[in-house]
């Protein structure tokens, strides 16, 4: 026993900070295609190796290898490198204009988009996905209007939500897309609920849930794990380690000490630490845990390796605590070009078409966003009527409601 030592309070540190070299040593990513691909009937116990390896697909040449290569028609992959490219665009356009004051705030997925588009293409669509913010690529790769989603950011006359959510908390139960909610982690137990009543009635209906990595340090993401495995929910559970909270490094919710799909390992659950970047990656990941899933085999958690480059919203000024120019030394790459030059390594796709389609997708946004502006935004005050507070809230609206409405308008 050491005697006479004073105890050290430790906290954890990104590896560089602004003005800095950009430091991802602490990203081992080892060759694509080197992480095994067990049966989904495997025991979780007999795969723990994959909470800690990185399942890849793409190789730095573009092309695809080993064993988690998903079947994929051309048009497939075009149809998610389209979806990609057009959640980056409307992402620009938007953060144009929260800067010309027509919303009040605005979050980009810049360098995540592979995952919302991936995830969203792969499950069945009348799955029930349960997002955090940055998965408006769910919704833009299931072709839910542009004009619907920007309504919803100027908090407009035309607002289906009324201004009742903050601008980037969508709402679509048609494309299977829950309300997004503000307080992180309830994501992921409202999904295994779901999921928990799917199997209870029977149902062939899978749920999907998103959190970020500094979400893993809240109660109900270890609630929720908990059920999930006791009850054996037909769910997949999706952390998206984009390396930053807000301002805190990803150490600080213990990131630096394992991985956070080691997590479900305690629980009994299957785990996958998937390359976030390799459009392919997802794909198969997906793929496999809901097949899992279906087959009544419990849920997994897929802990997705990737990136923010962006702010983490137009509150933040990320120039504050890390270096400008750390998105270019990802070691993952940027998720549109890998899948862009795995087309063209392909002979599937060229320089002159991924320019056309570019130049394609910012005309359809350019004009989406026109149309969502002629109905009012932040500029010109014109949103929901204040009646609106009375509506969507009850199927039959109770006597005392209908006595304040009547008041209200009465006022007016």
């Amino acid at each position: 026993m050491i005697e006479g030592v004073p105890l050290r309070f430790r906290i954890p540190e990104p590896p560089a900070r602004p003005g800095e070299r950009a430091d991802f040593s602490y990203i081992v990513v080892p060759p694509a295609g080197s992480a095994r691909r067990p049966e989904i009937e495997t025991d979780p116990s007999e795969m723990r190796d994959l909470a800690y390896s990185l399942i890849r697909v793409l190789d730095d040449d573009g092309s695809a290898t080993g064993p988690w290569i998903p079947e994929l028609e051309p048009d497939a992959l075009y149809h998610g490198l389209r979806a990609m490219v057009m959640t980056r665009t409307y992402d620009d356009r938007m953060l144009m204009a929260q800067r010309q004051g027509k919303t009040s705030f605005y979050m980009r997925c810049t360098g995540e988009e592979a995952i919302a588009v991936g995830h969203a293409l792969e499950l069945d669509r009348d799955d029930m996905f349960f997002p955090t913010y940055r998965n408006q690529g769910w919704l833009i790769a299931r072709r839910w209007p542009l004009v619907e989603m920007m309504c919803q950011v100027f908090s407009n006359e035309k607002d289906r939500l009324h201004g009742r959510q903050m601008p980037i908390m969508y709402s679509a139960r048609e494309v299977g897309f829950f309300s997004i909610s503000g307080n992180l982690g309830t994501q992921f137990i409202q999904a295994v609920g779901w999921a928990m009543a799917s199997a209870i009635k029977g149902d062939t209906r899978i749920a999907s849930g998103m959190v970020g990595e500094g979400t893993t340090a809240e109660a109900d993401f270890h609630n929720a794990l908990t059920f999930a495995t006791t009850y054996q929910a037909p769910v997949i559970l999706n952390i998206v380690n984009n390396q930053w909270a807000i301002s805190t490094f990803q150490g600080i919710a213990g990131g630096n000490q394992s991985t956070f799909a080691a997590r479900a390992i305690g629980h009994g659950i299957p785990a996958l630490r998937v390359d976030g970047n390799d459009y392919l990656a997802v794909i198969a990941a997906t793929r496999w845990a809901a097949q899992r899933a279906r087959a009544n085999l419990g849920p997994t958690v897929i802990e997705w390796l990737t990136y923010r480059a962006a702010a983490h919203s137009t509150s933040d000024d990320p120039s504050r605590y890390r270096p400008a120019d750390e998105w270019k030394s990802w070691p993952l790459g940027d998720p549109i070009e890998r899948l862009k030059n795995h087309l063209i390594a392909r002979g599937d796709w060229s320089e002159e078409q991924h320019r056309d389609l570019v130049a394609d997708v910012d005309r359809e946004v350019l004009a989406a966003a026109r149309d969502a502006e002629s109905y009012g935004t932040l500029l010109d005050g014109r949103v929901a009527s204040a009646k609106s507070i009375f509506e969507d809230v009850y199927k039959d609206m109770p006597p005392h409601l209908q006595r304040q409405r009547r008041q209200m308008e009465d006022e007016r």
